[in-house]
């Protein structure tokens, strides 16, 4: 019998993947707890906790129990002239939590489609009031996922240069620092009088793909309140930071100005199934809720609110909520604080940042997204039985809650002969 990483070659294609410099495939054969376990027989802590999802742990079975016993009830159904328990469940679960505006939810599938939801819904609803908005405005190196919609307002556009002719109109802001605050105000405000935007998307705290680069809410607030004086709605774009990730509930809970819509998934189902969730104002909603057919909202996935996911989002949800997990954050959060202490001193290491479970350093070195120094960080990880993806130069990490301090303590051991080895 062939390995898996020799099967995989002749029809699987990856994704963000240069098949012919990078033809070999790692096969996983299974996961539990904060473990990747491969074929040849290797274990790999999973410091990334597979992209932001698997925050208690693999396979957990407090939530696989749940869907299973949902599995044996309702396993899917049209959510378009039927509705189910569990997603009315979630829904009212997640309402005692999420910002107090967020009054109506909408399912799909993933982050990018949650993403492309909320863009659609913030043009339509400008349509239907009678106002044509059709510009978005969104944050440079901001990334909101692959779809078309999603890739418009995204500032990573280096891998989209066959797509970018087929764009919706977007203008980039510069993020805001305590540097140039005051400026971005006025251009923001300058652009605001001179076009119709609809809506400004962002990444609340956080730009995870532009290299974990941290955003504080007394600069994003001003921001946020000019949008709302302009009638823009603001889009907040949690697909990474929510769910626990910067020490609270959601990114947005440590910002003054709530958004008018959000943006969920990855964490949202604890990485057991795939399901995305854009949440909105009851204002908004009004505006699509008409006497008018063609005013209503024609978006539609054959999975939307799947129940088993909806009961893995549940499951999960109580685990986040629970004195255990929110301990674990914290504790978390100070180990970063302590490990990041010794890195400010690295004579590598050129930036570092942290906020909640989420840590990053910049390597006072510059080197390519996918290039071949990356690539040896990623492999000299990987020897250590450590699974983290650095972001060109960014290292970082992003692990689920359940992790033990030895297990932490052995990632940022494996960081720091890394990059004394390079």
């Amino acid at each position: 019998m062939k390995k898996l990483s020799e099967r995989d070659q002749r029809y699987l294609w990856h994704p963000l993947t240069q098949h012919k410099t990078h033809p070999g495939m790692l096969g996983i054969t299974s996961a539990k707890g904060v473990f990747l376990h491969s074929e040849e027989g290797h274990s790999y802590i999973d410091a990334i906790a597979s992209w932001y999802t698997c925050m208690y742990g693999h396979c957990n079975d407090f939530i696989i129990d749940r869907v299973q016993d949902q599995m044996r009830q309702l396993d899917q159904v049209v959510f378009s002239g039927f509705t189910h328990k569990p997603a009315i469940e979630l829904a009212e679960a997640l309402a005692k939590i999420l910002p107090a505006n967020q009054q109506k939810f909408f399912f799909s599938d993933n982050g990018s489609t949650a993403v492309e939801v909320a863009i659609k819904m913030a043009i339509q609803y400008h349509f239907n009031k009678g106002e044509k908005r059709n510009i978005m405005l969104a944050l440079e190196e901001g990334f909101h996922g692959d779809t078309f919609g999603a890739m418009s307002v995204s500032g990573l556009s280096v891998y989209n240069g066959a797509f970018e002719d087929f764009f919706i109109k977007v203008i980039r802001l510069p993020r805001p620092t305590e540097d140039n605050i005051e400026e971005l105000l006025h251009k923001a405000e300058v652009l605001l009088e001179e076009n119709a935007i609809a809506g400004f998307i962002y990444e609340p705290l956080v730009q995870g793909a532009a290299g974990m680069k941290l955003i504080e809410a007394c600069h994003l607030d001003p921001l946020l309140e000019l949008m709302r004086n302009y009638g823009v709605l603001t889009i907040a774009d949690e697909v990474m930071t929510g769910f626990g990730k910067t020490g609270s509930n959601f990114a947005s809970d440590q910002i003054k100005h709530h958004p008018d819509l959000m943006c969920l998934s990855k964490a949202l189902t604890a990485g057991l199934l795939p399901m995305g969730l854009t949440t909105c104002t009851r204002e908004i909603f009004d505006a699509f809720y008409s006497e008018e057919i063609s005013k209503g909202f024609f978006h539609g996935h054959t999975y939307t609110a799947n129940p088993l996911a909806c009961t893995a989002a549940s499951a999960a949800l109580e685990l986040l909520l629970t004195d255990e997990i929110q301990t674990d954050i914290c504790r978390i959060n100070q180990m970063h604080a302590d490990f990041d202490a010794r890195m400010k001193r690295h004579p590598k290491v050129g930036n570092s940042r942290y906020t909640g479970v989420i840590y990053a350093l910049d390597l006072a070195v510059s080197m390519q997204r996918y290039g071949k120094l990356r690539d040896t960080l990623y492999k000299k990880f990987m020897h250590k039985g450590v699974f983290l993806r650095p972001l060109g130069n960014t290292i970082y990490i992003l692990p689920p809650y359940i992790i033990t301090d030895d297990q932490l303590s052995k990632v940022y051991q494996s960081i720091e002969e890394v990059i004394d080895s390079i």
